[in-house]
């Protein structure tokens, strides 16, 4: 069951404390905070390691130098890759009007990096205060131009196509193919591939591949080889993985990880 977690941008009263909050942590390899929600629109910084968030909606990694966007009232569990340094900013429901309403993992770009970690030097930041008014507005205004990337996994509702997603994402390196995995699940083949294109916008196909590239990017960060990763992913060879990894984020796994360099320049 969710916890609700109180808001730190009013008072017990309901009162209007400020536009903007956060909190800095630091967490450990494998550590995981339990599902819960903010009554505050919530944006999730990595400075240092990779998160996962996961919702019944689906998962979404956060690599380095990247933020993963959380809508109000948006219940979630957060589960750390490697030692994370974790920035958080909780915003007034309603100051970032042109974000979607739901999840979603962008580009930070070196500016809005700066801000982030800007503000969270402060516990509370208030627009009544004209230096603190603009850092908001400016945050504000960096978050219009953000750049979306494609390191989400939606999952299927269906429960039969639900039944398949959970066998692959507890053994994402699993070789079969999906005639055998439909004979758990209670549907054929093309009744699963139809409900994956219908409920998750993806072809079983780029799904699967979608979960292998996530995960192989958890195991990267927990600071296994790029070997490994490809293995535990279920690929058959380092050059494959490599490949479908630049095609993916338009550089090499170690790369990105390391330094952020897609994200890290996008304005």
């Amino acid at each position: 069951m969710s916890e609700k977690c109180h808001s730190i941008l009013f008072d017990k009263k309901g009162r209007l404390l400020s536009e903007l909050a956060s909190v800095s942590a630091d967490f450990g390899d494998g550590h995981v905070i339990p599902e819960h929600y903010h009554p505050e629109d919530q944006l999730l910084f990595a400075s240092k390691g990779v998160m996962t968030l996961r919702t019944k909606q689906g998962v979404w990694v956060v690599p380095p130098l990247r933020a993963v966007w959380i809508p109000a009232e948006t219940p979630h569990s957060v589960a750390m890759s490697g030692p994370v340094s974790m920035r958080t900013l909780y915003l007034l429901p309603g100051l970032c009007r042109n974000l979607p309403a739901k999840c979603f993992v962008m580009n930070v770009s070196l500016l809005l990096k700066e801000l982030i970690l800007h503000a969270c030097s402060f516990q509370r930041l208030n627009k009544r205060v004209s230096t603190e008014r603009r850092i908001v507005e400016i945050i504000v205004d960096q978050l219009k131009a953000i750049e979306s990337i494609p390191l989400q996994l939606p999952y299927p509702a269906d429960s039969r196509a639900a039944r398949v997603a959970k066998a692959l994402t507890v053994n994402p390196g699993d070789q079969r193919p999906l005639e055998k995995l439909c004979k758990d699940c209670g549907a054929t083949k093309r009744t699963i591939q139809r409900l994956f294109l219908e409920e998750t916008k993806m072809t079983f196909g780029r799904w699967r591949q979608q979960l292998r590239l996530l995960h192989a990017m958890q195991v990267l960060a927990s600071g296994e080889k790029v070997t490994t990763a490809a293995l535990e992913a279920g690929y058959d060879s380092t050059s494959a993985f490599i490949s479908m990894f630049r095609k993916q984020l338009g550089t090499t796994p170690k790369r990105y990880l390391k330094n952020g360099t897609n994200g890290a320049t996008a304005v």
